[in-house]
Formats: C-alpha cells, sequence, structure tokens
C-alpha cells in the first residue's frame, strides 16, 4: 500500500488542485504508518522546513472535539441532546430562536445566524468588515463571539434544514463552558488531548506559537507573494475552529474514538452515525460533529474538514481497514480530493 498512496500524492502533487502544497500527508493504519511525507516550510521567513510532527492549524477540523466534548457531557448525564441553549447559558441570547436545542446545534439544523457564513457569496468583503468592527486580537474567550451573533436574524427555523454553522458552535462551546465550569479550551485539553497523548495538539497563542508550528501563508495568484495568517486569525482558537494538531495526533484521535476512549459505546455509535442527510446521491451526512459519507457495498468513511486563510485541512478513517488519512496544509491547498481518492483505494 506504501506504493499505492506515494503514487496518488505524487499524482495530486502534480495537479492544478494539489500545485503547490505545504504540509503533511499522511496514511496509518492499525500496524503503523503506510505513507507519510512533510513539504514546505513552517516558517519561510527563517527557511524552517515542516516536519512529520509539526503542528497545523485544522480551522473548523475543531468542530471534531467542540462535538466529542458535548457528547462527552451528555454520556455523564450532564446535558441532553434535547436541552435548550437559552437555558443552558442562562442569559439573552437576543435573536437566537428560544427552540434551538444541542441536537440542532451539533447537526447544523439550529438555523441561527452565522457570523462567519460559509455560503456569503462576497465571503472575504464581509470577513474583512468583520475584523475591522471586531478585533482579531481580542477573540480570546467565547463570550466575546455572542456580539457577533446574538444580533444576528435566523437563516432558517431549527430543524428545517442542514445549515453548516459556525455560531452554532460557539454556542456549543459556550454549552461546555456553562456545564462544566472551565473555559472550552481547557475542558479539550483535560478531556480529549491528555487522555489520548495528543502532545503536539493545542490551542496555540497566534503571537506566541511554539517553535514546531506552522505559520498559515496566503498566496496572491497573480504575484506569487506570501502573507502570513497571524494577524487575521482568531487570536485563540474557539469551538469552531482554531486548533493545531499533527497527523499522528490526529490518528490517535480517531483510533480514542473508535477505542471508546472519550465516549461510551453508545454515545459513540450516536456520535458518528448520520443524524442529517447532506447530499443524499453522494451518501454524504452529518453526525454529532464529524461528517460521513456512505458508498454501495456498505463502505463507509468518517471525516473532518478545515478551510481558512492560510488552512486547508482534511482526516479521515476508514471503520473497514482501520485506517486513518490526514493532510495538512499551511498555505490554503484543500486537500479534501486527495483523501477523497486514497479513500477508494481501500475497498
Amino acid at each position: 500500500m506504501k506504493k499505492v498512496f506515494a503514487d496518488i500524492f505524487e499524482k495530486w502533487l502534480a495537479s492544478e488542485e494539489g500545485e503547490g502544497f505545504w504540509g503533511v500527508f499522511s496514511a496509518k493504519n492499525a500496524e503503523g504508518v503506510i505513507y507519510q511525507r512533510a513539504l514546505g516550510y513552517r516558517c519561510r521567513k527563517k527557511e524552517l522546513e515542516n516536519q512529520l510532527d509539526t503542528s497545523f492549524g485544522i480551522a473548523s477540523g475543531t468542530k471534531l472535539f467542540t462535538g466529542l466534548s458535548v457528547c462527552k457531557l451528555v454520556d455523564q448525564g450532564k446535558l441532553s441532546l434535547d436541552d435548550k441553549i437559552w437555558n443552558i447559558l442562562g442569559k439573552d441570547l437576543g435573536r437566537v430562536n428560544k427552540s434551538i436545542t444541542i441536537r440542532h446545534l451539533l447537526t447544523h439544523t439550529s438555523g441561527v445566524g452565522d457570523y462567519v457564513d460559509e455560503e456569503w457569496e462576497d465571503f472575504d468583503e464581509k470577513m474583512e468588515e468583520l475584523r475591522k468592527k471586531y478585533p482579531v486580537n481580542l477573540w480570546t474567550n467565547l463570550d466575546y463571539y455572542l456580539q457577533m451573533i446574538t444580533p444576528l436574524p435566523p437563516k432558517f427555523e431549527p430543524g428545517e434544514r442542514y445549515g453548516y454553522s459556525n455560531s452554532g458552535f460557539i454556542l456549543l462551546g459556550l454549552a461546555v463552558e456553562a456545564v462544566s465550569g472551565i473555559s472550552y479550551q481547557r475542558y479539550v485539553q483535560e478531556n480529549i488531548i491528555e487522555p489520548l497523548g495528543m502532545v503536539h495538539t493545542g490551542f496555540y497563542n497566534m503571537t506566541q506559537l511554539p517553535e514546531n508550528v506552522a505559520i498559515g501563508y496566503m498566496v496572491d495568484e497573480d504575484t506569487g507573494e506570501f502573507t502570513e495568517n497571524t494577524d487575521i486569525m482568531s487570536v485563540i482558537g474557539g469551538s469552531d475552529g482554531g486548533i493545531f494538531s499533527t497527523a499522528d495526533d490526529l490518528d490517535a484521535l480517531w483510533r480514542g474514538i473508535f477505542a471508546h476512549k472519550i465516549l461510551s459505546a453508545d454515545m459513540t455509535e450516536n456520535f458518528l452515525k448520520a443524524h442529517v442527510t447532506i447530499d443524499e446521491e453522494e451518501g454524504e451526512s452529518y453526525g454529532l460533529g464529524s461528517f460521513r459519507y456512505d458508498e454501495d457495498g456498505g463502505k463507509v468513511l468518517h471525516f473532518g474538514v478545515g478551510f481558512d486563510s492560510g488552512v486547508g485541512f482534511s482526516t479521515a478513517y476508514h471503520p473497514k481497514t482501520a485506517t486513518t488519512i490526514t493532510a495538512t496544509s499551511n498555505n490554503e491547498v484543500w486537500p479534501f480530493d486527495l483523501i477523497a481518492e486514497a479513500f477508494q483505494k481501500l475497498g
């Protein structure tokens, strides 16, 4: 299989989609590494190269951690999927629909107005406006986000449809804090990262990144000029995105999930199963914090994705072969099709 994955990766690198990739590609099974490779620079100015143990921002891949955190609290009887977010937080949430439940938020069916909306047509312009009004160096705690969320009109009625929501996962992070009594970031650290031995994973301050952490780069398509993302990302990652991790740590995360090291067997099944259909024809659905594909013949793939300024990320677990495939990028090359093609080779 090593040659198979190496060939897939080389072919993708030579394609328009994979051209210029900086990051790590990794495939591992229960016996260990199948194929891994690191390319590009974690710090271009100092010419420091990416290594296999370099930590990368994974943007919305963080939602995996948030979903697991909430489900752990449900597992412990401290939360219910049918609890209403207004009741949990006990504060005025403005235009957030009062009937929205934890289940709605976890499955992206809440309809809450999104402060960073993936459906914006003029996304870059809207993000620039948002950062001017709410400087990212102030995004240090989840309560700060409420002023960006609570005035927004709902997008649709709770349960009406699937609609990917960053605001929804901020509210889930606040629920974790309200129930646990500690910060969301600390909860993830103590209940997921440390128990699974994920030594290169954490919520790092963008102004003081540790040594072996990749800076994200935006590359101008016309001039080829590189711009660092450290000044335009939230200074501390939140429950909708911003954690840093490595391919090996994400392998440990997937194996921890399936070995029931985080959740009970019943809750793990509930976390992973399809709760809402995204694309019936393609077999794409969403669980309680992760995506899944179901193909003919019973092939199932569980995955998480992330994309942001200077970040491209995808990770997946193939239950039939106990294989993890992860690609982390620090120059906006999105590796989703690379992961999908590698998955097809697993049978």
